[in-house]
């Protein structure tokens, strides 16, 4: 309806309606009249005025359809980018929990390891005082033994 007003590049042009060449044929018979000829004109200025209006109208709505798909596109996009951050989150506080507890038993096995090391030391120190036992009782032992065959011969 209004593709009279747009050209090539979708911008609005100004083009004379048929009401304007029926108008100007007859203004100048109507004109002598009372003055009928320029309120015709005037009326047919003013609707092409509305049709423009009705044009530029459509042409808003249409970009403020546009606008609001967009947008909702862009709503959605952000919500799963949203979605998608908080399943990161979840999975670094995870992460931080699982770190948490695997620092809890690595501590748990070092003293472990601390005290066996602790448990390995003191039986070690108690072979050191058997072994010194057992050669002091063979040093008695060659002694005795040392002694017998010192008297026996």
């Amino acid at each position: 309806m209004f593709d009279k007003f747009k050209n090539e590049s979708g911008g609005i042009v100004e083009e004379k309606t048929k009401n304007e060449d029926i108008v100007s044929s007859s203004e100048v018979d109507l004109s002598s009249e009372i003055g009928i000829g320029q309120l015709i004109g005037k009326r047919a200025k003013l609707e092409e005025a509305i049709d423009y209006v009705g044009l530029l109208i459509k042409n808003l709505k249409e970009k403020r359809t546009l606008l609001e798909k967009n947008i909702e596109e862009e709503s959605v996009d952000i919500k799963n980018l949203k979605e998608k951050l908080q399943k990161v989150s979840e999975y670094i506080d995870e992460e931080s929990r699982g770190i948490k507890e695997l620092t809890k038993k690595r501590q748990q096995v070092e003293n472990e390891a601390d005290e066996v090391g602790s448990i390995i030391n003191v039986l070690q120190e108690k072979l050191v005082g058997v072994d010194r036992i057992i050669d002091s009782e063979e040093n008695r032992v060659k002694k005795i033994k040392e002694s017998r065959d010192s008297t026996d011969g």
